[in-house]
C-alpha cells in the first residue's frame, strides 16, 4: 500500500502539490493523469525519495522494492539477456554468493532462498519479456552496445519487469515501443503481481492495463475507480454538475446585487438593501470548471490530384544491397488513410522511407504524380531541431520571405502560441517540439503525409486534436503508431508489413490485437486440423447459448460492481489506520477473492461468447 499524506511540494517558488493525498492499496494497476507540467513525474521522483517533501508524508510498508526504467542501459558489451538477468539484484547477488560460499548452513539458506524466488526459471522469464519487447533469440545474445539508444529503452524496461518491484513506476513506457510491444506490454501489466502506477497519455494502456485513475489537478491527487474512459466520463458529469451550479449562483448574486444597485440610496428600502449586500457578501464562492486549452494542429490543404497519386510496380526496396521488400505492388489515393502493422524489424520504416522518396528502389518501378507533394514526420526529425534556436527562427529559414506576424500565425495553428514562439527549443516540452516538427513536414500543404510515431509525447488532449486535424485534411496518409486509439479512428485501410510483402489486412485493428495476444500451440492447430465439420446449430441450440451468455455477463457485471465497491472501500484513508489492521487484512482477502472471481467469469463469458459465435456462423 502507497499511502501520500498531505504532500506539499514548489519548483522555482511555483507549488505543484498543496495538501495533496492519496491511498493506492496493494496490487492496483493505477493511471496517473494530468495536464503537462501539473507534476506527475515530480511525483514519481518524490515517492522514490529523490526529492525531499516541503510538507507531508509517502510511505510505503517497509522493505517494499521501488522500481522504474533506469534513464539508459549502458552500451556496453554484456548480452541483452545478461543486462536483464542482473536487474534482479537479489537474485545476482546470490549467484555470485553460491560460486564462493563454503559454510553447509550458508550453502543451504541461499539454494532454499535461490529456489523460494524461482531463480532456475530466470533465464526463461528474462527471455519471454525480451521477446515480447521485440528481441528475437539471437538478439538477446548481442552485446547492449550493438543497439541504439532507444532499443537500449526496452531493455531498461525488461529489466524492470523482471526485476518485479513491489511498486512499479512507469513513465511513459510506449514512447519506445511499436504497437506490438505496447499491446505485449498491455497484456504483461494486467498480470503483473504487485502494484504498478503509469503515467501515460496512451488512451488504449489506460483503458485496458489499469483499474484506477490517479487525478493530478489544481496541486491536489484524486483517486477514480475504473479505466480512463469511465474516469473521462465521471470528470465530464462533475465538471457539468459544478458549471451549472456556478452559473445558478452567478445569477441569484445578480439578482441581489441588482437590488442593491436599485435601491441602496432609498431610505425605505436601505435596510434590505444591506441585508442583500451582506447575503453577496457570505456566499460561497463557486467556480466555474476552467476551460481545458484548446489543443489544435491546422493542416494546409492540398490542391487535389487525379488518382492515384503513387503506385510501385514489381518494386523491392532494402539497404546494402539486401532487399528488406520485395515485388510491392501498391497505390495510394489521395483520400486514402492507411495504417502499416506488422512486427517490429519487418519493414514498416523502409516502406516509409521508400514511399517519401528517401530510400531509390532496388528494382521495379514507383510512379509519383507530377505535381506530388509529401510530408514525413518521423520521432529522430523532432531529436534534430536545434536547441538553440526559437520556433519563429526554424520557419524562418524555411520560409525567409514571410513576415514574423505570418510565422507566428503558422505556429498558433499548431498550438504555439507567442510565448512558445520566442523561447528556445531547449526550453520547450517534448509536446511542444513535436508540434514544431509536424509543422514542419506539413508547410508546403503535403498531398501524402507520412507520420511514423507522431503521437510520442504528445497528451491525451493533443492526440484527440490531431485525430480531428487528420479526419478533416485532405490529403492521403499513412501512420505507423503504436497509438490503437488513434489507428482505429483515422485510418480505414490496413497494410499489413511481414516477411518481406506488404499485403491488405483484411480484418480489424481489434482482431489484431487478439491475433498478437493469441497463444496457439501446434498441438491445437494439429487438433483443429483434424477435427470433424461440426453439425448446423438448431434455433433451439442458439437461443440456449444467447441466454447463456446474457447470464455471463450479468454475473461479470455484478462482480465489477463490487469490485469498485470494494476499490473505493481500500482507497478509505481510514482504513489504515493501525486501530485497523485487522479489518483491512479482511478487506484486502475479499478484494483478492473478487479479482479470482472476476478472471474466472470473464473466463466463462469469453468461452459463452466463443460457442455462440461458433454456433451461429454454422448455421448462417
Amino acid at each position: 500500500m502507497l499511502k501520500i499524506s498531505d504532500i506539499s511540494y514548489s519548483v522555482e517558488g511555483r507549488p505543484l502539490f498543496d495538501g495533496a493525498s492519496a491511498v493506492i492499496p496493494d496490487g492496483h494497476k493505477v493511471g496517473l493523469v494530468g495536464r503537462n507540467g501539473a507534476g506527475k513525474t515530480t511525483l514519481f521522483r518524490l515517492i522514490r525519495g529523490e526529492l525531499a517533501l516541503e510538507g507531508g508524508d509517502i510511505s510505503l510498508p517497509s522493505g517494499a522494492r521501488v522500481g522504474g526504467v533506469a534513464q539508459e542501459v549502458p552500451g556496453n558489451e554484456v548480452s541483452l539477456l545478461d543486462t536483464v538477468l542482473a536487474a534482479d539484484t537479489e537474485r545476482a547477488a546470490l549467484m555470485a554468493e553460491a560460486d564462493t560460499a563454503t559454510d553447509p548452513a550458508r550453502i543451504a539458506d541461499i539454494q532454499t532462498r535461490l529456489a523460494d524466488i524461482d531463480a532456475w526459471s530466470a533465464e526463461g522469464r528474462a527471455s519471454s519479456i525480451l521477446r515480447g519487447l521485440g528481441f528475437d533469440a539471437e538478439e538477446q545474445l548481442m552485446p547492449c552496445s550493438a543497439f541504439s539508444g532507444g532499443w537500449r529503452m526496452r531493455v531498461a524496461l525488461a529489466g524492470v519487469l523482471f526485476a518485479q518491484p513491489d511498486l512499479l513506476l512507469l513513465d511513459e513506457p510506449t514512447n519506445y515501443l511499436d504497437l506490438e510491444g505496447a499491446l505485449w506490454l498491455e497484456s504483461y501489466l494486467h498480470k503483473y503481481p504487485h502494484t504498478v502506477i503509469i503515467i501515460s497519455h496512451d488512451r488504449g494502456l489506460l483503458n485496458r492495463a489499469v483499474g484506477a485513475i490517479l487525478h493530478l489537478e489544481d496541486r491536489k491527487l484524486t483517486y477514480y475507480s475504473g479505466p480512463y474512459d469511465q474516469f473521462a466520463r465521471q470528470r465530464a458529469e462533475q465538471r457539468a454538475v459544478q458549471a451549472a451550479m456556478a452559473k445558478k449562483q452567478e445569477a441569484r448574486r445578480a439578482h441581489l446585487q441588482s437590488f442593491v444597485d436599485r435601491f441602496r440610496y432609498k431610505a425605505s428600502k436601505a435596510k434590505q438593501a444591506q441585508a442583500r449586500l451582506k447575503m453577496i457578501e457570505k456566499m460561497d464562492f463557486i467556480a466555474a470548471p476552467e476551460e481545458a486549452a484548446r489543443r489544435v494542429f491546422t493542416f494546409p490543404e492540398p490542391e487535389e490530384l487525379s488518382p492515384p497519386i503513387l503506385a510501385t510496380e514489381g518494386v523491392s526496396v532494402g539497404y546494402d544491397g539486401k532487399p528488406v521488400l520485395r515485388n510491392l505492388n501498391l497505390r495510394i489515393d489521395q483520400d486514402d488513410r492507411i495504417a502499416l502493422l506488422g512486427k517490429n524489424g519487418q519493414g514498416k520504416s523502409t516502406l516509409a522511407k521508400l514511399l517519401s522518396d528517401r530510400l531509390t528502389p532496388m528494382e521495379g518501378r514507383i510512379t509519383r504524380s507530377s505535381k506530388l507533394r509529401i510530408g514525413f514526420f518521423a520521432q529522430h526529425q523532432v531529436d534534430e531541431l536545434h536547441l538553440d534556436e526559437t520556433p519563429v527562427q526554424h520557419l524562418r529559414r524555411v520560409l525567409p520571405d514571410q513576415a514574423p506576424a505570418q510565422l507566428r500565425a503558422r505556429l498558433a495553428g499548431f498550438g504555439l502560441m507567442a510565448d512558445q514562439a520566442e523561447t528556445e527549443v531547449g526550453r520547450l516540452s517534448g509536446g511542444q517540439k513535436a508540434r514544431l516538427s509536424l509543422l514542419l513536414a506539413t508547410l508546403d500543404a503535403p498531398h501524402l503525409l507520412i507520420l511514423d510515431e507522431p503521437t510520442n509525447h504528445l497528451d491525451i488532449e493533443s492526440r484527440e486534436a490531431l485525430v480531428e486535424a487528420l479526419n478533416t485534411y485532405t490529403g492521403a496518409v499513412i501512420l505507423i503508431s503504436h497509438d490503437m486509439h488513434l489507428l482505429s479512428l483515422v485510418a480505414d485501410r490496413l497494410w499489413l508489413v511481414k516477411d518481406g510483402a506488404v499485403t491488405p489486412y483484411q480484418d480489424d485493428l481489434e482482431s489484431y490485437r487478439k491475433m498478437l495476444l493469441a497463444v496457439d500451440t501446434p498441438a491445437k492447430s494439429q487438433k483443429a486440423k483434424e477435427s470433424p465439420k461440426p453439425k448446423r446449430a438448431s434455433r433451439d441450440e442458439i437461443l440456449a447459448l444467447r441466454a447463456e451468455l446474457r447470464k455471463c455477463e450479468e454475473r461479470v457485471t455484478k462482480i465489477e460492481e463490487m469490485r469498485e465497491k470494494l476499490s473505493a472501500k481500500l482507497a478509505d484513508p481510514s482504513l489504515y489506520e493501525d486501530a485497523k489492521a485487522g479489518e483491512l487484512e479482511v478487506w484486502n482477502r475479499k478484494y483478492a477473492e473478487i479479482m479470482d472471481g472476476l478472471a474466472r467469469a470473464e473466463t466463462l463469458w469469453e468461452a459463452a461468447q466463443e460457442k455462440l459465435d461458433a454456433a451461429e456462423t454454422q448455421g448462417a
